[in-house]
């Protein structure tokens, strides 16, 4: 199916729109304070809307699908641990980060590191968060790319990304964090209106119902109880610790008017994680899971029994089931939730780069020169999208490479005193790399635990013996 050009009509008006969100702002931003953090006077709706666009978006698309698909509604504990996450970091990192990084005017995550070790460490850490928020980026214009090139055979994979990266990189330059807030906020009640005002109850009909899902599927698909031990721990550790590392939350929380402001953004953060965001994306899946085994795919290729990426599944459904003019509102949805992450990896990444790495060598930027690092960046993340073919790949490396290396030493500041800046270092290069060979050379781990585990757990015996070694020489003297 070809798109229509009244859906064409629709999404191209859209992302105009997004573009005028960028210009909007373009004349707004008279300091780096005003381009990388806001101005530091954003409200806790517009934050906390941000924060899960960011960290659902462009997962919503490519994972909770792909879960609802595999195994039905117990996916929806994989954003559990989005709420654990949004919430312990309101109650315990928040209160400790937030008073420095106003009072020190911080723009960025590793500058709240150089506070409490030294400028080596903060340059280690934006090091290693420039190279993981590049991928990111990367991995979510693909992932938008594969999605839209699935929904519309039209378009192929190579002319979404650029598309979406364009789009996102541009809007993202001349707009600063602000852009991006506004925009995200934007998107998200984008896409919470296509799935709820759409997406769900068309499907739910075109499936046949209830009655539908029961001749179809296993109990085990209407069950929270169709999960294991270890993959609740898997997602417990993978995802809980970037609630701690991740340098698009820490800008957010720097964004913030006040404390609590962005401890109120943080719990609107997770209440929207889970359960509203969990159960409409699993739902969707499942749906697209009876979908394929009644033959609704069968025309596109697809019939029961042919083997099917389950990720693919949800967009095969919309591609089956909506009708001219809701194509072009679910493709705007989409393409929201995938650019609404691309766009906050983007800023966290140039942010890395001019404070961080060029600050440590006492580079000052101006805003004309963050821009144009903001736009090199984005070109470099776009042309990565277009060479890369496997997104889940790119993303887990970026992913893994950063909170294996970053998680232990934040700890640190936030359990110590006199936290070691020699453990902070040698504990991020240990925690990081450990975790990435294991994933390179894909070594079989016992128990299926995650190569994160064995990353963090690395890191944090370094960390401990150097602490020691440091603290027993200090006794001594």
């Amino acid at each position: 199916m070809d798109i229509h050009i009244i859906d064409l009509l629709i999404f191209i008006v859209y992302l105009v729109f997004m573009l005028g969100v960028g210009v909007y702002f373009m004349n707004k931003n008279k300091s780096k304070d005003d381009y990388y953090v806001g101005g530091r006077n954003m409200s806790a709706g517009h934050i906390g809307l941000s924060v899960v666009a960011t960290d659902v978006g462009g997962g919503f698309s490519i994972g909770l699908g792909g879960l609802g698909f595999l195994m039905g509604l117990s996916g929806s504990w994989m954003l559990f641990t989005g709420l654990l996450g949004a919430w312990i970091s309101a109650v315990f990192l928040i209160p400790k980060v937030y008073p420095i990084a106003k009072k020190h005017h911080f723009l960025t995550f590793p500058e709240s590191l150089a506070f409490h070790y030294n400028a080596k460490v903060a340059l280690m850490a934006g090091i290693i968060s420039l190279i993981g928020y590049i991928g990111f980026t990367s991995s979510q214009i693909l992932a938008g790319a594969k999605l839209a090139s699935a929904t519309f055979p039209s378009i192929s994979i190579t002319k979404a990304v650029l598309i979406m990266g364009v789009i996102a990189v541009v809007y993202t330059v001349i707009g600063g964090i602000k852009a991006v807030i506004y925009t995200d906020t934007i998107q998200w009640i984008i896409l919470m209106v296509g799935l709820i005002g759409i997406g769900i109850p068309i499907g739910y009909m075109e499936i046949g119902g209830w009655n539908g899902i029961q001749e179809i599927l296993p109990d085990s698909f209407l069950s929270l109880t169709n999960v294991t031990f270890i993959d609740m721990f898997n997602w417990i550790i993978t995802i809980v610790p970037i609630w701690f590392v991740g340098m698009t939350l820490y800008q957010r929380i720097y964004a913030c008017k006040d404390e609590k402001t962005a401890k109120k953004a943080w719990r609107i953060a997770g209440l929207f994680e889970y359960p509203i965001m969990a159960f409409m994306g699993v739902a969707l899946g499942l749906f697209s899971r009876v979908a394929y085994e009644q033959g609704m795919f069968a025309s596109i290729g697809y019939a029961p029994g042919v083997e099917l990426d389950a990720e693919l599944g949800l967009p095969l459904l919309l591609r089956s089931i909506l009708p001219v003019g809701l194509m072009g509102l679910m493709m705007s949805a989409y393409f929201s939730a995938i650019m609404s992450t691309a766009d906050s990896c983007l800023m966290a990444a140039s942010g890395n780069l001019t404070t961080d790495i060029f600050g440590y060598f006492k580079k000052s930027i101006s805003i004309k020169n963050s821009q144009l690092i903001t736009f090199l960046i984005g070109g470099l993340a776009i042309v990565l999208a277009t060479k890369m073919q496997n997104v889940l790949e790119l993303m887990l490396y970026s992913y893994a490479f950063m909170v294996s290396g970053l998680l232990v030493p934040v700890l640190g500041t936030l359990l110590l005193k006199r936290p070691s800046p020699l453990a902070a270092f040698y504990a991020m290069i240990s925690g990081g790399l450990t975790t990435l060979l294991l994933i390179i050379l894909e070594v079989k781990l016992p128990f299926g635990l995650d190569a994160n585990f064995f990353g963090i757990t690395l890191s944090a015996i370094v960390f401990s013996t150097i602490q020691l070694i440091n603290s027993q020489k200090k006794w001594k003297a």
